[in-house]
């Protein structure tokens, strides 16, 4: 048995947690899948997979084989690819991941460009409000919104964001716009979980942290629904401004307490890449670092 071969038949399985699911993404039979798995654990003399018949489940030994499975593939793709040349057109599939909202406004965008642009090329995209470990979820591309941690991911700046709080323009005007931080507490209060986890919302003046806490007339999982529920009057709600562009363009909403801001967090385009650039994620970065940086949401 091919070592690579092997070794991707074992990676399709232990990320479909099934044998036939694994089959169907590598076109090949169960019965293959299941020889090449046994024929894998013979030959390192250990068990990577247990079996019921409603469940497949990795042992510890294959937890860790997983993560080294998926570098040295990943190695050796980059490796064929750039044997073949920095002109290779992109082809194969690529995994991206970003925030919710934000990849939903402004990173599928950037997917719809890359289809349209490499036709050989595939794409899945996972939105979620959570930090994502590339490596550990066999992820290409994301794009993270705050620091970024020290890491051996490459990092490219795209531009920044701000956490603001804002209201609708007739609910300012029947209520009045708070001129400080602690105004806060005269005025109901959307609270969006994505944003804002805890009870309270920070702000600085003169360089000096100001806490307020919060009691909620409303709290809600989705930024999208503090968004609807600001736009209906009900209250202030606090999100990041990428995910109100629109709604300030349009003046929908209306920022307050600006002048107490906190410092704006940037925006990266991470990418594990090694020693050669592969092409479909070198050709998706490129895309993507262009389209944001002249998004004037992001600036």
């Amino acid at each position: 048995m091919d070592r690579f071969h092997g070794m991707a038949v074992f990676v399709a399985v232990a990320e479909e947690a099934s044998f036939a699911a694994a089959g169907r993404r590598l076109r090949m039979s169960p019965p293959a899948v299941t020889r090449a798995v046994a024929a894998l654990e013979e030959r390192l003399g250990v068990r990577l997979l247990t079996r019921s018949t409603r469940l497949v489940r990795m042992t510890d030994a294959g937890a860790r084989y997983l993560e080294d499975a998926r570098r040295i593939l990943h190695e050796a793709d980059e490796a064929d690819e750039a044997a073949a040349g920095i002109n290779a057109t992109p082809r194969g599939h690529l995994a991206v991941t970003a925030p919710m909202l934000f990849g939903k406004l402004y990173v599928m965008p950037v997917i719809t460009a890359y289809q349209r642009a490499f036709k050989e090329t595939s794409v899945s995209a996972l939105f979620v409000d959570r930090v994502v470990n590339l490596l550990d979820e066999g992820l290409d591309v994301g794009i993270r919104i705050g620091q970024l941690p020290d890491s051996s991911l490459r990092a490219i700046r795209v531009g920044q964001v701000r956490r603001i709080v804002c209201a609708s323009a007739a609910y300012l005007k029947k209520h009045g716009v708070p001129k400080t931080p602690p105004d806060l507490a005269n005025h109901p209060i959307i609270a969006a979980t994505a944003v804002t986890a805890g009870s309270e919302w920070t702000f600085t003046s003169a360089k000096q942290k100001i806490s307020v806490k919060i009691n909620p007339r409303i709290l809600v999982n989705t930024n999208d629904g503090a968004i609807e529920a600001a736009k209906d009057g009900i209250g202030l709600t606090r999100l990041i401004s990428y995910q109100v562009a629109s709604e300030l363009a349009s003046g929908k909403l209306k920022t307050v307490l600006s002048e107490y801001e906190e410092a704006p967090l940037p925006i990266h385009v991470i990418h594990r890449e090694g020693r050669h650039g592969s092409v479909k994620v070198r050709s998706f970065v490129d895309l993507a670092v262009e389209k944001l940086r002249e998004n004037t949401a992001l600036e």
